[in-house]
């Protein structure tokens, strides 16, 4: 083949092998196939089959047009499949996209694949660190600056990544040297002039280099997907998990003072309060239906009615059935509720009522909390923020919290009158089960439970 035609196929090379790499990594399956330390035998197979099949298509294809010799990847995904996954894996890869050659009579190219199989899985168990593999460049000269800025410090012969390169060098010598004593048997694109050859080398290296940086271009996503949902889960527990002490300090002074004249009420509040503290500090759930928030908040209120006095706070539900079942963020009502007992009804000498409402709508649930107290600014609200106590996580952790978990899908707003009271209402989207939630926290409930 002609020394033009031989650098033309050498670029498609490049160009199928980076097509490849990319329409694999957009694959869930793939991925998780992929990236993974340690595979069962199946998830092997697996693996091979999502790599080996296209790449013996590849081979087939340049069997059948003759001309296409691009399409040929058989050295380049043996290697492949033998340093990202293992020996087992790169020897079977190596059988599979051998097939088709083994069929149309180039026998030799089977035994050969399969050891440059073994000895990529062999490196691979050899590599100090699993990012060499993926940190891998074709370019062998920034291999070396990064070997001499490691060993300067503390010199170390053994480097991984030249390693590697030398293999890919070596074992393509090997396929030369077999090409030209068995023309017949095996397949290897050639040329008699060394600048052409030269290229040849190392468009083999360009492929296994680039398809490692685009799959590991998508590992690095994926971590940084994790990571992300980590801080989220993070910042979701530090709103969720803050207690005042104050609030525990106040109701057991309650109780106390409840002990001796009326030992029943005293023993109802050490329930309630019981109940709030384990929902608070086992609990891991990022959204509940609706009905287990108001079971909490009945909790919450029956301890604030006995400290207030039933003559001076009246808790009204005005609440749709249908809405019961529609999840919502966990701890989202309490901090609106404390808010509307300490800075809407408790400097109300006649006291004052709380009004609970929720309903449906075509897309949205909406939950209302109400007082008729002495009326506060939104400004305020938000500058004043408390949460079973006042510690500074109840207006301002409910916003915070829509805005992490909903985005722009989700609306407060805070209607107060001097007084005559405050509203504030919730409009979130409606998550009737598990399956509606966020993945990112639920990716986090689910890992958190297992």
């Amino acid at each position: 083949m002609e020394s033009r035609l031989i650098l033309i196929n050498l670029l498609v090379k490049l160009g199928v092998a980076a097509s490849a790499a990319s329409i694999l990594g957009r694959s869930v399956e793939f991925k998780s196939l992929l990236f993974r330390e340690e595979r069962t035998l199946r998830q092997k197979i697996y693996l091979v089959l999502w790599i080996g099949i296209p790449m013996a298509l590849g081979v087939w294809i340049r069997l059948s047009a003759k001309s296409f010799v691009a399409g040929d990847l058989s050295f380049e995904t043996t290697m492949l499949l033998g340093v990202v996954a293992g020996r087992l894996t790169g020897v079977l890869g190596g059988i599979l996209v051998a097939l088709p050659a083994l069929f149309h009579g180039e026998w030799a190219t089977l035994p050969f694949n399969v050891l440059c199989g073994f000895l990529a899985g062999q490196l691979r168990s050899l590599a100090p660190d699993m990012e060499d593999i993926w940190s891998f460049s074709p370019f062998i000269d920034l291999s070396i600056y990064r070997w001499i800025r490691r060993n300067l410090p503390r010199p170390r012969l053994f480097d991984w990544q030249i390693m590697f390169f030398v293999t890919i060098v070596g074992l393509r010598l090997i396929h030369t040297e077999m090409f030209r004593l068995l023309p017949s048997a095996t397949f290897s694109l050639e040329s008699d002039n060394w600048w052409v050859e030269s290229a040849i080398y190392a468009t083999s290296i360009m492929v296994i280099g680039t398809e490692l940086k685009i799959w590991n271009s998508v590992r690095i996503q994926i971590k940084l997907e994790e990571q992300e949902r980590m801080l989220l889960h993070a910042r979701m527990e530090a709103l969720q998990n803050q207690i005042n002490p104050h609030f525990l300090f106040n109701t057991l002074n309650s109780v106390s003072s409840l002990v001796r004249f009326d030992p029943d009420t005293a023993r109802l509040m050490i329930i309630k309060l019981a109940n709030i503290l384990r929902r608070l500090l086992q609990s891991s759930d990022a959204f509940v239906p609706l009905r287990e928030e108001l079971e909490f908040i009945d909790d919450y209120l029956d301890i604030e009615v006995v400290r207030f006095g039933r003559d001076k706070l009246q808790v009204v539900k005005e609440l749709d059935a249908a809405s019961l079942d529609a999840m919502i963020p966990s701890m989202l009502l309490q901090p609106l509720v404390e808010n509307s007992i300490k800075h809407g009804l408790a400097s109300k000498i006649e006291g004052g009522s709380i009004y609970l409402r929720s309903r449906l709508t075509n897309s949205q649930v909406i939950i209302e909390v109400e007082d008729d107290g002495v009326g506060m600014g939104a400004a305020n609200l938000l500058e004043r923020p408390s949460g079973l106590g006042g510690n500074g996580i109840g207006m301002a952790n409910v916003a915070e919290r829509l805005k992490v978990l909903y985005g722009d899908k989700a609306r407060m707003t805070i209607d107060s009158h001097e007084g005559k009271g405050t509203l504030v209402r919730l409009r979130l989207p409606i998550l009737e089960s598990e399956g509606a939630i966020p993945a990112a926290l639920y990716e986090e409930r689910s890992s958190t439970r297992r």
